[in-house]
């Protein structure tokens, strides 16, 4: 059964940072694109960043020059390294898993999800 796992989330200051990571079981990690989309309350889900099968890397505008996403096939881990947060930041941030990368970064923003994990940016 395929499962992803977040952790990493937590309350920052504007302008810290703060690592997630996505821990996939039941599956091999480097057939599938991995990605992350965040939910704020009363918003829209927004795909914010995935890495292909290939490694290549995408990022919303939002985003780009402060998120890293990387990977770690033998771990099995996929991490997003945020930086220079902003309030405009927060959200629940959720792993997402796909044969397809493009699927990450809009709806249905994956076949596979996992729990989220909370990203609050406040003073």
């Amino acid at each position: 059964q395929l499962q992803l796992v977040e952790s990493g989330g937590g309350l920052v200051q504007p302008g810290g940072s703060l690592s997630l990571s996505c821990t996939a079981s039941g599956f091999t990690l480097r057939y599938y694109a991995i990605g992350w989309f965040r939910q704020a309350p009363g918003k829209e889900r927004e795909g914010v960043s995935c890495i292909s099968r290939d490694g290549i890397t995408y990022y919303t505008d939002s985003v780009k020059g402060r998120f890293t996403i990387s990977r770690d096939s033998a771990k099995s881990t996929v991490y997003l390294q945020m930086d220079s947060l902003k309030p405009e930041d927060t959200a629940v941030y959720y792993c997402a898993a796909d044969t397809v990368a493009r699927n990450l970064m809009g709806p249905p923003y994956g076949q596979w999800w996992g729990q989220g994990t909370q990203v609050t940016v406040s003073s």
